[in-house]
C-alpha cells in the first residue's frame, strides 16, 4: 500500500513505533480519501462500514431531526477518530451525518481488525486495543461536557459555559474555537440570531472580546 502520513498526535497509535505503522495500516485495510469543505463523508441512513481517522482537516458530526433542525454533536480534528461506535454497535444505518469541516484527508480502517487480534499476532495490537478503549472513554467525557453546556437555561449561560470550558482546556483566556457562527449555534442548540445578539451583548458588557472564531474572556477588575 502507498505510504500514508499519519499525524504524530493521532491517539489511536500512541506507543506504536513509526516503523510499525506501515504494516499496521495494511493489517487494518487502511484506505485514504480526500474531501472538500462541506462535503459529506457519511450520510445519516447509510450503513457504516469503517472507522475514520482524520489525517488532515476536520469533520463535524451532526444530527438532524425530522424538520431539518441541525445539531452539531462534535468536531473531530486532525488525528481524531470517528464512526467507531457505529461500526462497533453493528448499526444498520448511521444516525448522524459526517461532513468535512475543511479540506480534509480521511483514512478509513476496518474497525473489527482493531478490536480483534490479527492472525499474525502483531506485537503492537494490544497497544492499539488499549488506545481504542481510552478514546471511547474520552468521547464519553466529551459528550458529558457538551451536555453541561446545552442544558443551561439561557443562551448566555450556554455561551459562557462553552467558552469557559474551552479556556479551561487550553489553560488560557484567549481561545480559538473550531466553529463558525452557524456551527457554534448548531453545537449549542440555539438560533444563530440569538447567539449573535448574545455575543454582542457580552462584548458590550465587557465580558468577552472576539473576532470571528477567536475569543478572549475578560477578567473583571
Amino acid at each position: 500500500m502507498k505510504n500514508i502520513c499519519v499525524p504524530k498526535n493521532c491517539p489511536l497509535f500512541f506507543g506504536i513505533d513509526d516503523g510499525d505503522l506501515t504494516s499496521l495500516l495494511a493489517c487494518l485495510s487502511g484506505t485514504e480519501r480526500t474531501y472538500k469543505k462541506g462535503e459529506t463523508v457519511l450520510f445519516a441512513g447509510d450503513k457504516p462500514t469503517a472507522a475514520g481517522i482524520v489525517l488532515s482537516g476536520a469533520v463535524h458530526i451532526a444530527k438532524e431531526d425530522y424538520f431539518g433542525n441541525r445539531n452539531i454533536i462534535a468536531e473531530i480534528g486532525t488525528g481524531g477518530l470517528f464512526g467507531e461506535a457505529l461500526v462497533c454497535a453493528e448499526a444498520e444505518a448511521a444516525s448522524v451525518t459526517v461532513t468535512a469541516g475543511g479540506n480534509s484527508n480521511i483514512l478509513f480502517v476496518n474497525y473489527n481488525r482493531i478490536i480483534t487480534t490479527c492472525p499474525s499476532a502483531c506485537a503492537f495490537h494490544a497497544t492499539l486495543i488499549r488506545n481504542m478503549l481510552r478514546l471511547l472513554a474520552l468521547k464519553n467525557i466529551s459528550l458529558v461536557d457538551k451536555l453541561e453546556h446545552v442544558t443551561k437555561r439561557t443562551t448566555q449561560e450556554k455561551v459562557l459555559s462553552y467558552l469557559s470550558g474551552q479556556a479551561q482546556k487550553c489553560g488560557s483566556n484567549v481561545i480559538e474555537i473550531p466553529f463558525n457562527r452557524q456551527e457554534m449555534a448548531d453545537y449549542l442548540s440555539v438560533e444563530r440570531s440569538a447567539l449573535s445578539a448574545e455575543l454582542s451583548r457580552l462584548r458590550d458588557d465587557g465580558v468577552i472580546r472576539f473576532r470571528k472564531n477567536k475569543f478572549e474572556l475578560l477578567v473583571s477588575e
